[in-house]
């Protein structure tokens, strides 16, 4: 997948790693981006276009499909997040909060575009995950949760979308510089590094951008704990 002369779609453009998505974009040579935000007021980055889309409304997201038909690249970077446990009081609400734009809001932006990018010779879906994918350590618990659904998600789109050529890319990170963590007291990567990585690793053709050392580390953990229960030579 190729930025230059691409016409990409940002969900959640308005701020952090969305806003460094479309000037990344930009400045790689994209014909055009769309920027996706629930108030396009809010989206003042000059030339983009601004589409009111917020992802738990069906509704905006059937309007932003029809206008924005001539997609090749969708990058689902809408997301929200809330520190506490499951054990908090309002566990389940939140739970269920962050589950409908961080899962339940890739779903439908993925399977509303995804015959535009088939209409478009294929493209590309980029879907912006997390290091906690795959931990969960109870800080951000309902978070975490979700991006774990989210990753799955993105696994099964991988094949399903496979026969009309579309590239599925999944972005892992630890914590970036934005407002969702910006009170927690962690080393954090800036949105615009993270963005050159996983623009770069779409450009490359990877199913998987590991965009930090942290998220590196832990990956690589899995693979070993995995790699344990695999059976061995005598």
């Amino acid at each position: 997948m190729k930025i230059d002369n691409a016409v990409a779609l940002v969900t959640g453009a308005n701020r952090g790693i969305g806003l460094a998505f479309t000037r990344e974009l930009l400045a790689r040579g994209a014909r055009k981006v769309y920027a996706g935000a629930r108030d396009p007021s809010t989206l003042t980055l000059a030339g983009v276009e601004p589409l009111r889309l917020d992802v738990t409304k069906p509704d905006e997201i059937a309007a932003a499909a029809a206008r924005a038909g001539d997609v090749t690249l969708v990058i689902n970077n809408a997301g929200i997040g809330q520190v506490g446990g499951f054990l908090a009081a309002d566990s389940e609400e939140a739970a269920r909060r962050q589950f409908e734009t961080n899962f339940y809001g890739m779903l439908r932006i993925s399977k509303a575009f995804a015959p535009a990018l088939e209409a478009n010779g294929g493209g590309a879906l980029l879907n912006v995950l997390s290091i906690v994918s795959w931990i969960n350590g109870g800080m951000l618990a309902g978070y975490a949760a979700s991006k774990s659904a989210a990753w799955s998600l993105t696994n099964s789109l991988r094949h399903e979308l496979a026969a009309q050529k579309t590239q599925v890319t999944a972005l892992h990170m630890a914590f970036v510089d934005t407002d969702l963590v910006r009170a927690l007291d962690q080393p954090k990567t800036s949105a615009e590094e993270i963005v050159r990585r996983a623009l770069d690793g779409l450009e490359a053709g990877l199913d998987e951008v590991i965009a930090d050392e942290r998220t590196r580390f832990v990956k690589q953990g899995l693979s070993a704990a995995a790699a344990s229960y695999l059976p061995q030579r005598a």
